[in-house]
């Protein structure tokens, strides 16, 4: 389970950290940049999948001494 939650958040966190990079840059990266119904919003939407991340990886941590 934990390494479920570790992959997850590894997916999420490169997604939103490309997503990132991709408004700032203009780079032609991430998932983010190909779905039309965020255009205008794709620092919110990496921001929003980097929380996540964030928790995710916490959460996997606790699974692990626990």
């Amino acid at each position: 389970m934990r390494q479920l939650l570790e992959v997850l958040g590894f997916v999420a966190l490169l997604q939103g950290v490309l997503g990132l990079l991709h408004e700032f840059t203009h780079w032609r990266v991430g998932l983010l940049r190909r779905l039309g119904l965020l255009d205008g919003y794709g620092v919110y939407a990496s921001v929003t999948l980097i929380v996540p991340a964030c928790a995710l990886f916490a959460v996997a941590e606790s699974r692990r001494s626990g």
